[in-house]
């Protein structure tokens, strides 16, 4: 007979030997995709100025004069439209992140969830009803007021329903399809003037932002980052269901009351600005988990990475595939995102 001795102390280093590669593993490919975002970043510099000299367009980004044309171009459209995208695509996606999370259903985010598109109908309200086009102020106060709407509504009726908050989704669902209703109605009787405007919106763009914008966005980002980090362990948690997280100590009412609610903020700062950008906030956080598992504690600060390269390699395609036109990066993410998610749905079934 076979007697084999095994050793626990030996075991035990080998499994927290290959507990910390695989986390150096994680790290880096969050440092690859950090990289890659920055690099890209600094590529479409070049890109969107081939007209100019590249040694001018070296010179403009290190010196950061603004009194040349092409350190006009570059400094005060080209750099803070890359980091409007960057911020945005991060925000987008931390947000699906936390609501995939806290309704645990891999489908929630801030599109499919309704939040898009009644930010879309308070745009088109205030373009009809306020302001007769589309003003910088007004239209997208109207389109943040309505996405808290909806987040409110959502949650107002899952607490008198009593219902899972997996169901959420259902809600979110319903509620969209009454915010898209109204948006057609709204394009309905809208003149020409105010359906091109619209529709302009609806499709989604960072083009039209500046330095103040995006510093708007980097706070925004910074305090969701500030509440959904340190409760990380609280995501893993109810990641195994309502009751493990209770037994865990985690309040799973108030995080899911609270967790939706800063969702909600981040995305309609976003889609106040630059209309509707789908699918980032869905993709992006599917697309890190297929690299660093469901650990929030790596899944997070991935989400933000994917969903940040995903934004700027969609807008970056955007603005150059079809000159002297520039599409939509709205609708380039949905062209681009349908087939994609598809696509690793069909390789994450094959691979379970």
């Amino acid at each position: 007979m076979d007697y084999r001795i095994y050793d626990v102390e030996d075991e035990s280093t080998d499994s927290e030997e290959s507990y910390k590669e695989n986390n150096k593993r994680k790290q880096r490919w969050m440092l690859l995709i950090l990289s890659s975002i920055i690099l890209i970043a600094f590529i479409s510099l070049y890109i969107g100025n081939k007209t100019f000299d590249v040694f001018e367009i070296t010179r403009a980004i290190f010196t950061g004069e603004t009194s040349t044309t092409i350190g006009g171009f570059i400094w005060k459209i080209d750099i803070p439209i890359a980091i409007a995208a960057i911020l945005s695509g991060a925000m987008l996606s931390i947000a699906g992140t936390a609501m995939q999370c806290v309704l645990r259903n891999p489908l929630a985010s801030p599109y499919t969830l309704g939040i898009s598109n009644a930010a879309a109908f308070g745009a088109a309200f205030s373009i009809i009803f306020l302001t007769g086009n589309m003003n910088a102020y007004s239209t997208p106060i109207s389109a943040f007021v309505m996405a808290m709407v909806a987040t409110g509504l959502i949650i107002l009726l899952t607490k008198v329903t009593r219902v899972s908050s997996e169901t959420m989704v259902l809600a979110g669902i319903a509620i969209s399809a009454i915010f898209s209703a109204g948006m057609t109605l709204m394009q309905y009787i809208a003149d020409p003037i105010q359906l091109s405007s619209i529709v302009t919106w609806t499709f989604g763009s960072v083009s039209h932002t500046n330095w103040k914008w995006d510093f708007v966005l980097l706070v925004v980002m910074l305090v969701a980052v500030l509440y959904f980090y340190p409760r990380r362990w609280d995501m893993n948690a109810m990641n195994a269901g309502d009751e493990v997280a209770k037994g865990l100590g985690v309040d799973t009412k108030r995080f899911l009351t609270v967790g939706m609610f800063m969702s909600a903020v981040i995305t309609a700062f976003v889609v106040s600005k630059f209309g509707v950008i789908s699918f980032v906030g869905l993709l992006g956080p599917h697309m890190a988990r297929t690299i660093v598992g469901d650990d929030h504690r790596f899944l997070l600060p991935m989400s933000m990475l994917t969903g940040a390269l995903l934004l700027l390699v969609a807008n970056i395609i955007a603005l150059n595939v079809a000159l002297p036109r520039i599409l939509p990066v709205g609708l380039l993410t949905s062209l681009i995102g349908g087939p994609t998610f598809i696509y690793m749905l069909i390789r994450r079934y094959r691979a379970s």
